[in-house]
């Protein structure tokens, strides 16, 4: 019995190191085992991309010392971008440092030249008790570029009162004051133009026309006159006649105008003109054909006494003359307009009238 224990203890203690030398070997499968089964490949995900390291910044070298002050990171800022320095047309467009102002040159400079200009119609647009149509004409001289030295006068061949004041004193014998009221004749200024903007635009996709904005204003005289009568129907000999209307000089006013407008250019030396003027002058009316109110007076006098004018001992200015005699055609007795314009002078008014114009001409540059 011990024989037989000590042997099973020594083939147990022996086993293990027997086990350990000979190889494994694989088992055959079972009848009853399940058939492994091969798995479906997956998609390989790919891997993201690793940031690429940002490369060190070069070293700054220190700029040369310089009396010229540096400018501060606020002002120049670094252009990461290589595209940033593309250079187009000489420069480089998409730097914020730098700022680049285009100006065309114009096709045709002004400056040194003599510019004539003529406007044969020009017509008041804002009128209320007065109208005026009249032709003016303008000098100019381009002392630069944008700025010249003018020249410009104007006739009114044209000036009454309007048709609303008319169908007042036709109706209701009412008028607006002789001062609100004047007209005027003609008028000559000096002063200035500038051309501050002009640029170019395509005309007829064939012709390329150059324009301006003008500015100008000035100052000079103008003569006034003021309506002593409108026109009137007269009987004579048996016939109606139309006695035309009556105007008296009021004298010398002082005159100034602001205007605008565009100048086109055709070419080297012709020009189209349309422009906004503004005429502002002074009016006072205190005189007629130069009598005031105590010439009016012995006037009106002299004519119920028979004496003759000359012997009135009027003022120096008054023309007594155009208050005396008898229109051959009409038969109208001019004494009888003492009366009116010693209405017009007895109460003094004065006002500033605005006489806003268009004008429309063309202009020979040299």
């Amino acid at each position: 019995m011990r024989p037989t224990s000590l042997f099973a203890l020594l083939l147990a203690t022996a086993a293990p190191a027997a086990l350990a030398q000979v190889p494994e070997t694989a088992a055959p499968p079972s009848e009853t085992a399940p058939i492994p089964v091969k798995p479906e490949p997956r998609p390989e995900t790919p891997a993201p991309e690793q940031p690429e390291p940002e490369p060190a910044p070069e070293a700054q070298t220190a700029p040369p010392a310089s009396d010229a002050p540096v400018a501060s990171a606020a002002e120049l800022q670094p252009v990461a971008d290589p595209h940033e320095q593309r250079l187009v047309n000489g420069a480089p467009l998409h730097n914020p440092n730098v700022a680049v102002h285009v100006v065309q040159k114009k096709r045709f400079a002004d400056e040194g030249r003599h510019e004539l200009t003529l406007y044969p119609a020009v017509a008041q647009v804002n009128g209320r008790f007065t109208e005026h149509v009249g032709t003016a004409f303008h000098y100019t001289y381009h002392l630069q570029e944008n700025f010249g030295l003018q020249v410009s006068s104007i006739y009114n061949w044209y000036s009454n009162e309007s048709p609303f004041n008319l169908e007042l004193i036709d109706k209701v014998r009412e008028q607006a004051q002789a001062a609100s009221a004047l007209l005027l004749v003609w008028g000559a200024q000096a002063g200035v133009e500038v051309t501050p903007l002009y640029g170019k635009f395509a005309f007829y996709d064939n012709h390329l026309l150059q324009f301006s904005l003008v500015l100008s204003g000035g100052a000079g005289i103008g003569s006034t006159r003021v309506l002593i009568r409108p026109d009137v129907v007269n009987e004579v000999d048996g016939e109606q006649r139309t006695v035309p209307a009556r105007f008296g000089a009021t004298g010398s006013k002082f005159l100034g105008s602001v205007g605008g407008g565009f100048r086109v250019q055709f070419g080297d030396s012709m020009a189209l003109r349309l422009e906004m003027r503004n005429l502002v002058y002074t009016a006072r009316v205190d005189r007629v054909d130069g009598c005031n109110l105590t010439d009016f007076q012995k006037l009106e006098d002299g004519r119920g006494s028979g004496t003759d004018f000359s012997q009135l001992g009027l003022s120096g200015s008054c023309q007594y003359q155009r208050f005396d005699g008898v229109d051959p055609k009409t038969k109208k007795n001019y004494r009888e307009d003492i009366v009116l314009g010693k209405d017009l002078v007895g109460n003094p008014s004065s006002d500033v009238l605005n006489n806003l114009n268009f004008y429309a001409g063309f202009s020979f540059l040299f």
